[in-house]
């Protein structure tokens, strides 16, 4: 079986402007590093749309109702970071839609492993709130889906995005049989994201890292903490909210990761559930930088 890439030119019409660090250069440049000989694996699929009624599980019908009423004539924000252009919702609608769609390659079993690359990213959007980028939340939705369609009970999302998944942990906290782990700077954007976050029943697991901190403390992190919590846990299928701009070179924050450490956190996740994993593309907003570390993040995958 081969490691599935699903992602669709919709997500290059999500326009956030000149300057916006989310910005659609992100896609091509992570794509144009799947397109080496090495990665000629891959098995390449559409993102298709998803179905709006997909969209419940995870999010108010208010919020949703507020997303699809946005006008689609213009460019509007959303809040001071979050842009929504003519093209934005074909593209949420496709980056949720593949985030589900790559749960069904999994599950269905020809593919071992699944990374969508696809924008806008989803971490930040709460039940009821877009913000951050986000408009709505891929991991939340595509573990929902997994329920509805396959019957599993539990799904646990890791996420070590260099900013805490506000979104995620706000939609899983009631739900003991929903797993929420997170490495992120703190302080930094969006300010939650403490140890005394726990869920409804410790379902939710977060380890702030100190602005500064670089390869040993994070793996540390993973390997003492996050990973036994998840290995305890037992999820049936691991979601990773894959962003990269813990890399040092990122400018938005001041982690000091290398693609090495990437290439780390991601196989021992994988060790976790002995492969059964769905990836989705969260943040990372130096371009070399992201596209070098989603490409050791694949070729991990790969070697499953």
């Amino acid at each position: 079986m081969s490691v599935a890439l699903f992602t669709h030119p919709a997500a290059l019409a999500h326009d956030t402007g000149p300057d916006h660090p989310e910005c659609a250069d992100r896609i091509r440049y992570v794509l144009r590093a799947l397109e080496t000989q090495e990665f000629s694996g891959l098995l390449r699929e559409v993102a298709p749309k998803i179905d709006i009624a997909k969209l419940s599980p995870a999010h108010t019908q208010a919020h949703i109702e507020s997303v699809l009423e946005l006008p689609s004539d213009r460019t509007t924000y959303v809040d001071a970071d979050t842009v929504f252009s003519p093209g934005s919702l074909e593209a949420a609608l496709r980056a949720a839609g593949g985030a589900c769609a790559a749960v069904d390659a999994v599950m269905e079993g020809w593919a071992k492993a699944a990374f969508v690359a696809m924008r806008p990213p989803g971490h930040h959007a709460e039940a009821n709130r877009a913000m951050g980028f986000c408009l709505f939340n891929n991991a939340a939705i595509a573990a929902y889906h997994a329920r509805a369609r396959w019957g599993l009970k539990r799904v646990a999302v890791a996420d070590f995005d260099v900013h805490h998944g506000n979104g995620t942990q706000d939609i899983f906290g009631p739900d003991p049989d929903l797993f929420y782990a997170s490495s992120h700077q703190f302080p930094c954007y969006p300010g939650t994201g403490t140890p005394r976050e726990t869920g409804a029943a410790g379902n939710i697991l977060n380890v702030p890292l100190a602005p500064g901190t670089g390869s040993v403390e994070f793996r540390a992190a993973w390997s003492e903490t996050i990973i036994p919590a998840l290995a305890a846990f037992k999820p049936e299928l691991l979601i990773i909210s894959a962003g990269f701009d813990a890399h040092a070179a990122d400018p938005l924050a001041q982690l000091r990761l290398r693609e090495a450490d990437f290439a780390w956190v991601t196989e021992a996740l994988l060790a976790v559930t002995g492969g059964r994993a769905v990836s989705l593309l969260e943040g990372g907003y130096d371009l070399d930088a992201l596209a070098a570390s989603a490409a050791a993040h694949v070729r991990v995958l790969m070697r499953l």
